[in-house]
């Protein structure tokens, strides 16, 4: 029970911190004014972060939690899912918005900002090499430049779509990246059969709620 209330409260103090990171950015963002919104005592917050600074690398750590997919025919589709997936979390999720506007967050002096894009292009290249194994791609394809350039991309959509529309954007501008950029890697055969349905994000969030919560319902 002690160890329930602990993880409780640890998640009370991250959404509180990302409330406050992505309403004021990270330099005017007070410890203060997270403990009120958390509605926690000073004790509780520095019993799980020492500082603000570990208050962001907690919040930057949720980005990209959840965003395993499930198997697909193809690789290709993996990675679009997972891109999909990830658009409709920042959209719906504060949480992870606020990690976004962290990683871009260019005045957050003294915070590591590069973990969250090293582990999406670690995670895009696995998906890209896996792809090249497989056949999907073709064959003058470098994966790592490729990678890069899916990251890149990615994170300026981001910005863009925070900017003009509050996030309601992402997951179509998402969509149109993948569709004009997979048909310069991918083989049409591949290409043919891919889904990338904006709206696609959501139905696989939902997906894994439910299984979620099936897997909680059997563990009870």
């Amino acid at each position: 029970m002690r160890q329930e209330r602990a993880v409780r409260t640890r998640q009370a103090i991250l959404e509180a911190a990302a409330a406050v990171f992505e309403q004021r950015g990270y330099e005017a963002a007070t410890i203060t004014e997270i403990l009120k919104v958390a509605g926690v005592t000073k004790g509780a917050l520095y019993f799980h972060f020492e500082s603000k600074e570990a208050l962001a690398q907690g919040v930057l750590g949720e980005q990209d939690q959840k965003i395993a997919v499930r198997a697909q025919s193809t690789k290709v589709q993996e990675l679009v899912d997972t891109a999909l997936l990830h658009a409709y979390r920042v959209r719906t999720n504060s949480l992870v918005r606020a990690g976004v506007r962290l990683s871009l967050d260019q005045r957050a002096d003294g915070i590591d900002r590069s973990g969250p894009f090293l582990r999406w292009r670690e995670a895009t290249l696995h998906l890209l090499d896996s792809a090249m194994r497989q056949g999907e791609l073709l064959p003058h394809v470098v994966t790592a430049e490729t990678a890069d350039v899916y990251v890149g991309a990615f994170a300026g959509l981001q910005s863009m779509s925070q900017t003009l529309s509050g996030y309601e954007d992402l997951e179509y501008r998402i969509a149109t990246l993948q569709r004009h950029l997979l048909p310069s890697i991918c083989v049409p055969a591949v290409l043919a059969v891919v889904d990338f349905s904006p709206e696609r994000g959501a139905r696989i969030a939902h997906e894994i709620d439910e299984a979620e919560a099936d897997d909680t319902v059997r563990s009870a």
